[in-house]
């Protein structure tokens, strides 16, 4: 997991985001984009362009005016309660997860996210590798999360879900979802979902997509750290036994990295569904060959495979060994 070299003396030089995540900073995105704001110099002089490499020891770093140095790794295992936040500031003083945290002595982050209403388990550290591996998609992490919806969990709900919904900003992952059933005295579904990746309030806002709402949210698993007994608010010390699956991650990842990379939502699938308009006068009524499916897809380019259940492409990213497979009645 290291992509050091070694400057013109000798010494092993890093790049400037990798530093930054090992000082505890924040993750290795994090950092590339306090890069890209201006918030970093190095020997006096700003920096906003990825790249630039740094020796530890020898170059002088700031953040925000502060030197950074390379901190003691630390892990954390918390099981989050509703009503704090995953964020190292806030302007309106909301408790905050790492606030749980006793004897804090480093900067120490959130890996991953929770909104003030989910709960359980969350990842604490200042190893911004560690951080990188577990929370990008293309490691296949998994995330495990207890859900509860209003109203009842359908087939089509389930075909949408795993084929991946769009959102603002792009297209999310495919996800898994089993044991999904249905209490009509309450109106509400209990199901389990599976994810790989964790952007902001996602699993709430794809099944607003779909057509339901999120009453609770538990996170019960990141990887092989299961929630288990650990009380609410309550943290356990995690060593280096603990997170041996992170290198292991990285290690399937390396020798699977062109067939899983494929199965990733691509930025050209990103973008979303173009906007339907009224027709182009010369186009006869008709917009070309973009012509709209009659089942509400996305408009049909004239080939490929065409629409598939719940209106998605026929550019279905979702592994084929987990395509046709249901876990729900």
């Amino acid at each position: 997991m290291s992509d050091a070299t070694k400057d013109a003396g000798g010494l092993p030089a890093e790049r400037l985001h990798k530093y930054l995540a090992s000082t505890g900073a924040g993750s290795r995105r994090e950092c590339e984009e306090y890069v890209r704001q201006g918030r970093v110099s190095v020997n006096g002089k700003q920096v906003t362009k990825m790249g630039v490499k740094v020796v530890p020891g020898k170059d002088v770093v700031l953040f925000d005016g502060e030197r950074v140095q390379s901190q003691r790794k630390v892990y954390y295992l918390l099981n989050k309660p509703t009503g704090y936040i995953c964020t190292n500031s806030d302007e309106l003083g909301r408790p905050r997860a790492m606030d749980l945290v006793p004897d804090q002595r480093q900067r120490i982050y959130t890996v991953g996210r929770l909104d003030a209403e989910s709960e359980g388990v969350i990842l604490l550290t200042n190893d911004g590798t560690i951080a990188n591996i577990i929370c990008h998609p293309r490691y296949r992490v998994e995330k495990l999360y207890e859900i509860v919806v209003r109203g009842k969990m359908t087939r089509l709900h389930g075909s949408q879900l795993e084929a991946g919904v769009w959102l603002a900003e792009g297209k999310a992952s495919p996800a898994r979802v089993q044991r999904a059933k249905y209490d009509p005295r309450r109106d509400e579904s209990r199901l389990e979902m599976t994810l790989f990746e964790g952007r902001n309030r996602e699993i709430r806002r794809v099944f607003a997509k779909v057509g339901l709402k999120v009453r609770k949210l538990i996170r019960t698993r990141i990887g092989p750290l299961k929630l288990g007994s650990l009380p609410p608010g309550q943290v356990e010390v995690l060593g280096p036994a603990d997170l041996r699956f992170v290198q292991e991650a990285e290690r399937l990842y390396e020798m699977n990295k062109e067939m899983w990379d494929a199965e990733l939502p691509s930025p050209e699938r990103r973008r979303g569904p173009r906007p339907r308009g009224p027709a182009h006068p010369k186009a006869g009524g008709r917009s070309d060959d973009r012509r709209a499916d009659s089942r509400g897809g996305r408009p049909s380019t004239g080939g490929g495979r065409g629409p598939t259940t719940g209106g998605q492409t026929g550019d279905d990213p979702t592994p084929p060994e987990r395509r046709g497979r249901r876990y729900y009645p």
